[in-house]
């Protein structure tokens, strides 16, 4: 046997599993930079200035145009991943955001702020609905969800890293306070925007497309530095083909082929997961109105203590990227949701017993805190931590993974974008309704969300099937093996080995040619076979 070709340092690096999955997720940096561009101005006095002192509605809207746009982009997303490439939809992302961000940078009126968070938005879609679907193809099964998980990982960091650059940039007095947060927000676009040229492209993408020895040879590079004939190489090339050329046969055409029987179910799961990551306050429990209404005053006060939010925000991320593969989806996403739902509803009943009216202006957005009760405002600001904290290493890298992982190759474009778009839906509806629940149902807010959060954990364990260690291949198998509600019992169901994908290419092989009617691949009458056929090919 030959031994495989030398590759160039270049080629190594870019191939390499790790990096060639943790690349992309500086469309993650992009995702967490402008959810917290906001947050850091909605108390500083020259953005309040220069924009007219926006009331809670008008602020809510101004924080939402970012996630109308994500939602316009997810969408769009379902089109191009298929059309050009998932590599190509990364690029594109990233020059879209730097745009978007320049335009908020210049705004000098709510007009122009509205359209240049629209734009990023944009990108943002994109990039969160394509990120997720090109490392689940590009990785090994055992990695996958840490390397999916990496999305959350950098999502959270930017937030932090974003957060303390307003910090910083507050202390300066004029408009350049917030201008600079939002033009320096644009180097993680431009980064990816220029390196993701130097990546391989997604190998199913290729196969898909008909160029099957360039998808061989990037399987190849990632798997198996670069050994075409390396026999789980030729495995995994040999059921992404059979895959592929099932899958044709029930392609889907449109957003409304996703509702259809054989699609419809792990649709309705990837969409549900992405609603639930929004409704269980992750969002709500990190804006500066929490703090404010907790009884922390003064700007600088608030500022500081979300900054050691958005820190273990980050910090709690780590573990779920490291053991995320060992804990599974299934006990994650339950123990998760179960444990930040008695959170919110511990902190809902310190505000009722503790907490009164703040009579502080029609324009305010706060009206409800905690005066004199110093242990109390403790206790929320150390619940609000824990809280972030579980959702950081339980559901929060699970939202990513579990939707990306579940689907038909031929679908998973369109059914990622669908979730995606679910999500930023979600997050639009929040971002322009949070500022006015704070206002008018206050305290009651919390309680709202708690009940999310208990509802997600029933709907996990009912629903949810266990899909850790498996291909992408197999979901299907996961699927058929129960009904939508026995999630629970299809931990059982074995894993393919790699007897079993030779015994499956072999017989689908023999009952191809005892039958012309079947449309499945003919390519070898036994697994050494495949695996000779397969090295010719190169």
């Amino acid at each position: 046997m030959a031994p495989p070709p030398k590759r160039s340092l270049v080629t190594r690096f870019t191939t390499n599993n790790y990096v060639a999955g943790m690349l992309p997720t500086l469309a993650g940096f992009m995702f967490g930079c402008d959810l917290i561009s906001m947050s850091g101005q909605v108390s500083n006095p020259a953005y309040l200035n220069q924009f007219n002192h926006p009331n809670s509605n008008l602020q809510g809207a101004i924080t939402a145009a970012m996630p109308a746009g994500s939602f316009g982009g997810a969408l769009i997303n379902s089109y191009l991943s298929d059309k050009i490439g998932r590599k190509w939809c990364i690029i594109i992302s990233g020059w879209v955001w730097v745009l978007g961000c320049i335009i908020q940078a210049a705004s000098f009126n709510v007009r122009t702020l509205v359209a240049g968070r629209v734009v990023a938005g944009l990108a943002v879609g994109l990039g969160s609905a394509i990120v997720t679907i090109y490392q689940a193809e590009i990785t090994r099964p055992a990695i996958r969800g840490r390397i999916v998980a990496t999305q959350q990982l950098a999502i959270t960091f930017s937030e932090l890293l974003q957060y303390f650059v307003s910090f910083g940039c507050s202390y300066i007095a004029n408009d350049a306070s917030f201008r600079m947060p939002w033009a320096l927000q644009a180097i993680p676009g431009l980064i990816l925007g220029i390196l993701m040229f130097a990546f391989p492209e997604s190998p199913r993408w290729l196969m898909d497309h008909g160029r099957e020895e360039q998808a061989l040879q990037i399987l190849a590079d990632v798997h198996a530095e670069g050994d075409t004939e390396n026999e789980l190489v030729q495995l995994e090339y040999l059921e992404i083909k059979r895959q592929v050329e099932f899958d044709r046969t029930l392609a889907a055409r449109s957003y409304l082929d996703l509702l259809k029987p054989e699609y419809f179910r792990r649709t309705f799961l990837a969409c549900i997961t992405q609603m639930w990551s929004q409704l269980s306050g992750n969002n709500v429990m990190m804006c500066e109105y929490v703090f404010q209404s907790a009884g922390v005053t003064g700007r600088r006060g608030g500022l500081i203590a979300s900054g050691v939010q958005y820190a273990l925000h980050f910090i709690a991320t780590i573990p779920a990227v490291i053991w995320v593969d060992k804990w599974g989806r299934r006990p994650t996403m339950m123990i998760g949701m179960f444990t930040m739902g008695c959170c919110l509803f511990a902190v809902g009943a310190i505000q009722a017993t503790l907490g009164q009216p703040l009579h502080s202006g029609s324009s305010a957005t706060t009206t409800w805190t905690i005066v004199g009760h110093t242990s109390a405002r403790n206790a929320v600001i150390v619940l609000s931590y824990i809280f972030v904290m579980l959702f950081s290493m339980t559901y929060g890298p699970c939202s990513w993974i579990f939707p990306s992982e579940i689907h038909h190759m031929r679908v998973r474009g369109k059914a990622v974008s669908a979730a995606t778009a679910t999500n930023w839906m979600f997050n639009f509806a929040l971002a322009w309704s949070t500022p006015p629940a704070f206002r008018n149902i206050q305290y009651k807010t919390y309680f709202v969300y708690g009940t999310f959060c208990i509802c997600a954990a029933i709907n996990v364990f009912f629903m949810f099937p266990e899909t850790k260690g498996r291909t992408l291949e197999e979901m299907d198998d996961l699927f058929a093996a129960g009904h939508a509600f026995s999630a629970w019992r299809l931990s059982s169901v074995p894993k393919k080995t790699l007897a079993d994908v030779e015994a499956e290419v072999a017989d689908s092989d023999m009952r191809s040619e005892g039958d012309n009617k079947h449309t499945m691949n003919h390519i070898e009458k036994s697994s050494s076979d495949h695996l000779e056929q397969a090295g010719r090919h190169v």
